[in-house]
């Protein structure tokens, strides 16, 4: 990561370790224009340079690829617009073959711009598919149409408002994101959440987590033309953001996570919420069976898209692509947080198979602890008795990392405040670190496997182009 100080451009880099996290740092004095890129010897770090060339104009020296990433691309000798920036209207659109890059070259091969606007409620992106027809042996992406602009916005925020708009920035992982960015805000405030809030904020992450997963089995089932299993997912999916409604007021739990603790208890009685989740566990349960009994389901998905676990190790996979190809770093047991310590939330497995089919079973059992962990969790608050929801946060300066588990994986937040404000916020979500993955595994796979593969990574575009 990158960012502008009086002293010159600050790189960090984060390393994740038992515990914690540990921030080192390098500057680069004003009119330094490069630096030795980290990639060509740890190659996860291949998306970061490039962002930070983007934003920041450093060239990372004897980088790859150094191709643009989150700004879009610009015609030869003028600027790429930043994001809020007026610019002169086409006087018209005409197709140039050489804006699409060419990796794979031989007879008959070409190039199918899938995106960025496709059939059906999809995020904006671009895949380049080189293929002879059938076969991928190449796969690139464009995420630059969904850049916001995030990172710029949150900067003179007080740092109560900035959850509200690190709640906003990946939509499918509203409270992992509000959570990593509130436990930087803690940290450097020295605050301790009470025990009723920590617990109340592992209620919305499970149902934040089960909601992500069932939306990932829905888009498998539609890929399959499965059409009463698309219903009867998407159908519980939407249960679950309805209880959420009813404990928060907000489908997406909004407005529940704030520096410090969580704003409310939820509306929902304890009794009501453990009948409630009881009901959702077996309908789900019930599907799922007859899901992963259905052959001809689960022959598209074996084999389909496998990331080797060598691989994953190597780039240290987040989330369920990291434990489908046995490489697993949950925050929720490596380095918790909240009231995980307390509840114990135990290793849900992995798998090392690798392929869309282990992914799907991560996800399987993930919603297994999750609803193992709500109803604790729930029992817990309920013998917690009356207390306060939420500590100060006293305004003061510094600089810290936060986390959380998202259903993707890890969220990061890197976090400096100055006189109660922000002046630097760094997101990092798990979309981010592991989507550059994808282009790696359609090794043996035909273009009919595209959506099978895309749905089992269960990515956000909005977690890439910040």
């Amino acid at each position: 990561m990158a960012t502008q100080r009086p002293e010159g451009i600050v790189l960090s880099a984060h390393l994740a370790g038992a515990g914690g996290i540990t921030t080192h740092e390098a500057v680069l004095p004003p009119g330094t224009g490069s630096y030795p890129a980290l990639t060509p010897v740890l190659g996860a770090a291949f998306w970061y340079e490039r962002e930070i060339h983007d934003l920041f104009g450093v060239v990372p020296a004897r980088h790859p690829r150094l191709e643009p990433l989150i700004l879009p691309l610009h015609d030869e000798g003028q600027p790429r617009p930043r994001p809020g920036t007026p610019g002169p209207e086409p006087a018209g659109i005409w197709p140039d073959e050489h804006s699409v890059p060419r990796h794979v070259m031989g007879a008959g091969l070409f190039t199918i711009p899938h995106g960025p606007v496709r059939s059906g409620v999809m995020e904006s992106i671009e895949y380049l598919v080189e293929t002879p027809g059938e076969d991928i042996p190449h796969l690139n992406m464009r995420v630059f149409y969904k850049h916001r602009g995030i990172e710029k916005r949150f900067e003179g925020m007080p740092a109560a408002d900035g959850v509200l708009l690190a709640e906003r920035t990946e939509g499918v992982a509203c409270i992992a994101h509000a959570l990593a960015y509130c436990h930087a805000i803690e940290q450097i405030a020295d605050a301790r959440v009470p025990w009723p809030a920590a617990l109340v904020r592992v209620l919305h992450a499970e149902l934040e987590r089960i909601a992500s997963h069932l939306d990932t089995v829905t888009r498998l089932a539609d890929a399959a033309g499965l059409a009463v299993a698309t219903a009867r997912f998407g159908t519980h999916k939407e249960r679950v953001l309805r209880l959420v409604s009813q404990m928060c007021g907000s489908r997406f739990g909004r407005g529940v996570v704030v520096p410090g603790g969580v704003s409310a208890l939820p509306r929902v009685s304890g009794a009501d919420f453990l009948a409630a989740i009881s009901r959702l566990e077996k309908a789900i349960s019930a599907d799922a069976r007859v899901l992963m009994g259905t052959a001809s389901f689960l022959d598209r998905l074996r084999r389909t898209g496998p990331l080797r676990p060598q691989r994953a190790r190597e780039h240290g996979a987040l989330g369920p692509v990291g434990k489908a190809s046995g490489f697993s770093d949950d925050t929720r047991l490596a380095r918790p947080y909240d009231a995980y310590p307390g509840l114990g939330p135990g290793d849900p497995g992995r798998h090392a198979g690798g392929d869309a089919l282990a992914r799907l079973r991560v996800r399987w059992d993930e919603v297994s602890q999750s609803f193992h962990l709500l109803r604790q969790a729930a029992d817990e608050l309920t013998d917690a008795g009356d207390g306060p929801l939420r500590v100060a946060c006293a305004a003061a300066d510094g600089r810290a990392a936060g986390w959380a588990e998202a259903p993707q994986g890890e969220v990061l937040y890197d976090v400096r405040l100055e006189d109660g404000h922000l002046t630097r916020c760094r997101p990092r979500s798990a979309s981010f670190h592991n989507l550059v993955l994808f282009h790696e595994v359609f090794t043996g796979d035909i273009l009919t496997d595209f959506p099978f593969i895309e749905a089992s990574f269960g990515l956000s575009v909005a977690g890439v182009a910040l």
